[in-house]
């Protein structure tokens, strides 16, 4: 990595997917405090990490081992650079 790079120190956001939910609409209108929305997905499956639209890694979703209650993720797949996963 080219530390000289102007752009090494530009923070970039990452959104981590845990899953999709594709309720009605008349099911959306009658939500309220409490309700369950389920997802695509299981507990145990991998997260995806994004930039933008782009897939750039996977991963599973942890506790800090600081005790904090912080969560984390924990990269199982990192994409290559101008690859994709």
């Amino acid at each position: 990595m080219n530390d000289e790079n102007p752009f090494i120190q530009v923070p970039i956001e990452v959104t981590v997917s845990v899953g999709r939910a594709r309720p009605l609409v008349r099911d959306l209108l009658r939500l309220d405090r409490d309700a369950i929305l389920p997802l695509d997905r299981r507990v145990d499956d991998p997260v995806e990490l994004f930039i933008g639209d782009r897939l750039i890694a996977r991963g599973e979703l942890q506790e800090a081992e600081d005790g904090s209650g912080q969560l984390t993720v924990r990269l199982t797949e990192v994409a290559a650079p101008g690859g994709g996963l």
